[in-house]
């Protein structure tokens, strides 16, 4: 359980972070818990071990110790500009130890390399104690949910591929164990988290981080079968593990270069490459695609008079207002200042898709309208409302055949509507042409 720092008892149970949970979360997590807690005890009195046992269970947890310690600059990094389940690709190990060695071993070998990622990278980063035992817990279970699909299929540890049936059953343990490990922590972050519900993404990951721990589990597997044929080839796995480790890496900082730090949407860069993508893609298969350019009205006064911290919190909830109108796959970014942009996919003007198109900004305009921020100034908290936006709206093919003419002709459509008071939307006609902006409008 994490613990909070105090002089006269630093490991006071009463002073545990992990109280302080609300009861939704805090029971399932005890359960969690106390249920791999259960099961390492009931393994500890119905198992003996032999000696080859011991070598094995010796060996992965060298191994899985060696494993952090070589790539621990890298993993605070990852864990440090993760913002979906973080996979340390420690399951080579625990995998391995769930197909080859006694179930109690199995829970050593966790303990010992979960443990020492805790000394070596979660602490120092300061992730709570509690979601750590937690994330231990769930491998336990999860090299337990393996170990049941092992005795189902045959009975004792896999250590080499005689036949299909084996090779089904290796399969089926892969899918079990990453089955239960991320259902936990994604039950987890559902509960824990506020309304409204997370993606599906910040719940389980992306599709390539998911099929990054298949690929680990499998490897886990090899791992399993050479100690139990040729241990010497085994410490071979760590090279490509660390390849693994940099090309994780390479993509989470790609994905934070291209993220707004303030709004969570993507940068006017990303936006841009991603929404020309998708127009090539529109017009290989004779789609149609719209934009929506959002732009808050007199926000500089936000800033004037409540400074620019309160100013990037009314920015962020702008940012949630926005992505809550949406589809799930409309690329949504930030253009800078306080100009936002939208790309939705399979949108034109035509048989009915303008008025589609108006009733989106509409909601987009209303729901911006009706925010009520609350924010820490030097002054106390303070509720900033009564905000306001104008929106312009075109489409692909109707006002041009590339990104930036839409683009244009959106523009010139959110300066129409500032033009005409603000706090309004207009999407352009069809036979509209892009018009120069007007000065001093913002």
């Amino acid at each position: 359980m994490a613990v909070e720092s105090s002089p006269a008892r630093p490991w006071r149970p009463t002073r545990w972070v992990v109280w302080a949970l609300p009861a939704r979360v805090m029971t399932p997590v005890l359960v969690v818990e106390l249920t791999a807690l259960g099961l390492f005890a009931l393994d500890l009195t119905r198992n003996s071990f032999s000696r080859a046992d011991l070598l094995a269970a010796g060996m992965l947890g060298v191994l899985g110790v060696l494993h952090t310690e070589v790539a621990v600059g890298l993993e605070r990094l990852r864990r440090q500009v993760a913002d979906t389940p973080h996979g340390d690709l420690s399951s080579v190990w625990t995998f391995a130890g769930a197909v080859l060695l006694p179930p109690a071993l199995t829970t050593g070998v966790v303990l010992v390399i979960f443990t020492h990622q805790w000394l070596r990278v979660w602490r120092s980063i300061g992730v709570p104690a509690y979601r750590h035992m937690f994330s231990t817990a769930t491998v336990v279970l999860a090299c337990h949910a393996a170990v049941a699909v092992l005795r189902y299929g045959g009975g004792g540890p896999l250590v080499q591929l005689d036949g299909p049936r084996e090779l089904v059953t290796l399969v089926l343990c892969v899918l079990v164990y990453a089955t239960v490990n991320t259902g936990l922590v994604a039950a987890a972050i559902a509960l824990s988290a506020p309304q409204p519900r997370p993606s599906p993404a910040r719940l389980i990951g992306h599709w390539d981080e998911n099929m990054l721990e298949v690929a680990t589990l499998c490897l886990g597997a090899l791992v399993a079968m050479g100690i139990a044929t040729n241990p010497w080839q085994v410490p071979l796995v760590m090279a490509p593990l660390l390849v693994l480790h940099r090309a994780v890496l390479v993509r989470q900082l790609e994905e934070v270069a291209s993220t707004d730090s303030k709004t969570g949407l993507l940068t006017a860069a990303a936006w841009h490459a991603q929404a020309a993508k998708e127009l090539r893609r529109s017009q290989r298969g004779h789609s149609c695609a719209a934009v929506l350019i959002l732009d808050l009205d007199h926000f500089k006064s936000v800033n004037d008079d409540h400074g620019h911290l309160a100013g990037d919190q009314v920015l962020s909830a702008v940012a949630g207002a926005l992505r809550g109108e949406v589809r799930e796959h409309d690329l949504v970014g930030r253009f800078g200042g306080e100009e936002f942009v939208v790309l939705l996919p399979g949108m034109g003007l035509g048989g009915g898709g303008a008025a589609e198109l108006h009733a989106i900004a509409e909601r987009i305009r209303h729901r911006i309208s009706t925010l009520a921020v609350v924010v820490a100034t030097s002054r106390g908290s303070l509720t900033i409302a009564g905000l306001s936006a104008s929106v312009g709206g075109a489409s692909f093919p109707d006002h041009g055949m590339g990104l930036e003419h839409v683009l244009q002709v959106a523009d010139a459509a959110l300066y129409e509507a500032k033009r005409d008071g603000r706090n309004a939307v207009r999407i352009a006609e069809i036979a509209d042409l892009p018009r120069q902006r007007s000065a001093g409008l913002r």
